[in-house]
């Protein structure tokens, strides 16, 4: 297998915050904050189908490769359970996760030029507010059954997203390379919940890669404002040339306000586009952008404008 799966030069587009969005700005209701029960809802799937063209459309207007994913970040064994899921059930149910980002996508194939259709893999507890303590072995294990079912739907690649911890971090890379998928791990900064406060953004990545042989095809944020995540570009050394996703919260208000404010939150999207900009020129190794909560479209085209001014 070739693991360059992107294109040298490209920029790529990733989606940005679907729970939010479907929850707070359509009214889903999404048990556990899982997405993918939802594709037995006629309403939802119409809703997402028009959503994920409307970002479809911002990548057309720039001639950005795509990274799409998204259904899939709680689709596996704890959270299962919690939705009183069997393994055949949710293996079920990740397989047409990946069917239906690759019938949206086709139309778009002859427009584009480059889609990746990737699993999202998710902490296996929640990320603001987990307790329990995964070790490196348990963590490869646990990861190892959805990345088994992912590698048997024929995704391009792995996105692990919202880590905080480096056994688990560690584990989900173990277990990508397992089972020969490719994989890009996004931690969240001020991730005091997950135990690893301590650690700067640079020490996670090198752990990371000391412990998988770089195994990684690089590293990203999400699920944070740039405001609240610049800083830690400061800290010296070649680590940052090993982040090459973007996916920031569409608000800079602290997580855990987040969690609790019980609508969407648009934050600044023109700000929020300037901001990316300039990251753009600080980090020309970064070559997927996106969004996370309270992001859809509008930030997108916003965040795709400021990358293209950039460039000019």
């Amino acid at each position: 297998m070739t693991r360059a799966v992107l294109r040298p030069g490209l920029r790529y587009l990733a989606e940005g915050g679907q729970e939010t969005e479907l929850m707070y700005g359509h009214g889903f209701d999404l048990p556990h904050f899982a997405l993918f029960p939802l594709l037995d809802n006629p309403a939802a799937i119409a809703r997402l189908t028009s959503m994920y063209r409307a970002v479809l459309d911002v990548a057309v207007k720039h001639q950005m490769g795509v990274l799409l994913g998204g259904l899939d970040y709680r689709a596996s064994p704890d959270w299962a359970g919690l939705l009183d899921l069997d393994a055949a059930s949710l293996a079920d149910y990740q397989q047409r996760c990946i069917t239906f980002l690759a019938e949206i996508t086709e139309p778009y194939r002859e427009l584009l030029p480059h889609i990746l259709l990737c699993g999202i893999v998710g902490p296996q507890g929640d990320a603001y507010e987990r307790t329990q303590r995964i070790t490196v072995t348990s963590a490869e294990a646990y990861h190892s059954t959805q990345i088994a079912t992912l590698a048997r739907t024929g995704v391009d690649l792995v996105q692990a997203m919202t880590f905080n911890s480096i056994d688990e971090a560690i584990g989900v890379v173990r277990a990508a390379r397992a089972h020969d998928l490719p994989v890009i791990l996004s931690f969240m900064p001020d991730g005091a919940a997950a135990g690893d406060e301590t650690q700067s953004l640079g020490q996670m990545i090198r752990d990371v890669d000391a412990a998988t042989g770089d195994y990684a095809l690089f590293y990203g944020i999400n699920c944070s404002h740039p405001r609240e995540f610049e800083s830690l570009l400061d800290e010296p050394g070649d680590w940052i040339a090993r982040i090459g996703l973007l996916r920031p919260n569409a608000s800079a208000k602290e997580k855990a306000e987040l969690c609790q404010i019980g609508h969407l939150e648009r934050g600044d999207p023109v700000e929020l586009a300037a901001l990316m900009g300039h990251l753009a020129q600080r980090m020309p190794n970064v070559a997927v952008w996106g969004g996370c909560c309270g992001t859809w479209a509008e930030h997108l085209q916003l965040i795709a404008d400021a990358l293209a001014a950039r460039a000019a």
